[in-house]
């Protein structure tokens, strides 16, 4: 079954500019998941988990503990993520050249175009309404264990920041950074858009919209996607 382009590509949103800097906050609140009916060309449809191709142990070595840059990485408990937000290799449903990274928005799915008609799939969490980002872009930068400096706006709004604002020199590395284990940097026009694909410790946000406006993956997935994607990848993220 091939995921109808016409869906995935339904509201792609022309490029917009350098994005405003609350989008680099990369933040959580507290906020519902959606829930998206995808339709296939054969007309089947669903609103419920998919089918996993890997085993039960697969799952579990997938998301087991992981020694990284020093840092021990918890196992996720994977039982209690809906099993469609698994990481898998899929049938690519995107048209796009092997290397480009596509973020279907709607039904909270990164996928990374592989040669010969495949794509790894990975479960995302995406930006909340408001603080959502579309477009295109590339892979400019990426950092394994990246330090978090919450945008100036984001300070003032949320004034407990201050002490990882960029004149205190950010947050550093660690489990309980909103980064987590990595971060991919989405340039636009050489210009920095503010919008990260990063990892997060909080594997219950995956599926949901919780974001302050950048993708955000389990940290055990982030490590995989990070060691897969080309240098200067490019993104698309559909809205």
């Amino acid at each position: 079954m091939i995921l109808n382009k016409d869906y995935s590509r339904r509201g792609f949103m022309a490029f917009l500019g350098a994005g405003t800097a609350s989008l680099a906050g990369c933040a959580s609140t507290a906020s519902g998941p959606d829930q998206t009916i995808i339709t296939y060309r054969d007309g089947v449809s669903f609103n419920g988990p998919e089918p996993v191709m890997a085993g039960s142990a697969d799952v579990a070595q997938m998301y087991g503990t992981v020694e990284d840059g020093g840092f021990i990485v918890p196992a996720v408990p994977y039982q209690k993520i809906n099993p469609r937000y698994y990481r898998q290799r899929v049938v690519d449903p995107t048209g796009e050249r092997p290397g480009t990274i596509v973020v279907d928005t709607p039904s909270r799915f990164l996928y990374l175009v592989e040669p010969g008609g495949s794509a790894m799939r990975y479960g995302v969490g995406i930006g909340r309404e408001g603080f959502a980002w579309s477009g295109e872009g590339v892979i400019q930068w990426r950092q394994k264990w990246p330090k978090w400096t919450p945008p100036d706006e984001m300070v003032a709004r949320q004034p407990e920041l201050v002490k990882y604002s960029s004149k205190n020199g950010g947050m550093p590395p660690g489990l309980t950074n909103p980064l987590g284990a990595r971060a991919l940097y989405i340039f636009q026009n050489g210009q920095d858009t503010l919008y990260r694909l990063h990892g997060s410790p909080e594997w219950n946000s995956i599926g949901k919209a919780v974001s302050s406006g950048c993708v955000r993956l389990m940290n055990q997935d982030i490590i995989d996607l990070y060691d897969r994607v080309p240098e200067k990848a490019r993104v698309l993220v559909w809205q």
